[in-house]
């Protein structure tokens, strides 16, 4: 009868053999992660601009005490910016969506419901999008051409669906945080010091001191020598890439990469 004899050597060599495996077997998967990561379609979060520009967005989700506040205040500065709207939020404030896009704003794409978009079907994702165009469109008579995700989640089929409608997926570089009630002196030390060309900053329209903010905000913005426009007129509307931070910059002639690709 034979016996396996299991010597301290033979432990050391089986023990050795497992972690080997073990170790590829990693390797292999972080591996497979960085190939499968190459391929993450990235929203535009800011833009490569030569020229000073940069651009003011709103987010309207639930409560409209602020608006026509905020519409005063850019129409003193003679500002244009760009305001997100959940169809809900359209639906319940008609008059409003009518006064936003009569005085020159962008009115675009912020869901039907404010759902976290990668938690729901492709077919919900679509409905989201697609109703909220529909809603839009009868108010304004235009069709919105960006989406800001609620909550900023997205992922690969989202900004897919949106390229093949010619959407372009918006984010955001520069976020006052005003929903968190930071004081208007607050954010604009933040805002002021992070700016730069091709900047997208987010507010929100129920923010509580988002008027007093853009107050401040705004002048500063035009000593640093920045002009303020839309987000329509700020992005690149095609043959551009999206870099690894979210940075859209224009496609060069040997560039390979599909529009959203992360670089």
């Amino acid at each position: 009868m034979n016996f396996l004899i299991i010597t301290k050597k033979r432990i050391i060599l089986i023990s050795s053999l497992i972690f080997t495996a073990c170790i590829s077997i990693l390797i292999g998967v972080n591996l497979t992660k960085s190939i499968t990561n190459t391929n993450k379609k990235l929203p535009i979060y800011s833009v490569k601009k030569e020229e000073k520009l940069v651009s003011i967005s709103f987010d309207a989700a639930w409560g409209n005490e602020h608006t026509p506040k905020i519409l005063e205040v850019l129409k003193d500065f003679n500002i244009k910016a760009t305001f997100f709207l959940v169809g809900d939020w359209v639906k319940k404030y008609p008059e409003d969506v009518k006064n936003i896009n009569a005085q020159g704003h962008d009115v675009e794409n912020h869901s039907n419901t404010h759902p976290n978009m990668t938690k729901i079907s492709a077919e919900e994702m679509a409905t989201q999008i697609q109703q909220c165009n529909s809603k839009i469109k009868e108010i304004t008579g235009k069709e919105p051409t960006l989406f800001r995700p609620p909550f900023g989640a997205y992922n690969n089929e989202l900004i897919e669906f949106l390229n093949n409608k010619k959407m372009h997926c918006i984010q955001w570089s520069i976020d006052s945080l005003d929903w968190k009630d930071r004081s208007a002196t607050e954010m604009s030390r933040k805002i002021t010091s992070k700016i730069k060309p091709g900047s997208i900053i987010l507010f929100h329209n129920g923010g509580k001191h988002t008027v007093e903010a853009i107050k401040l905000i705004i002048p500063k913005i035009h000593e640093q020598g920045f002009k303020i426009v839309q987000i329509s007129q700020l992005i690149i509307k095609e043959n551009y890439k999206i870099l690894h931070d979210g940075t859209q910059v224009p496609e060069t002639k040997d560039s390979t990469q599909s529009p959203g690709v992360k670089e």
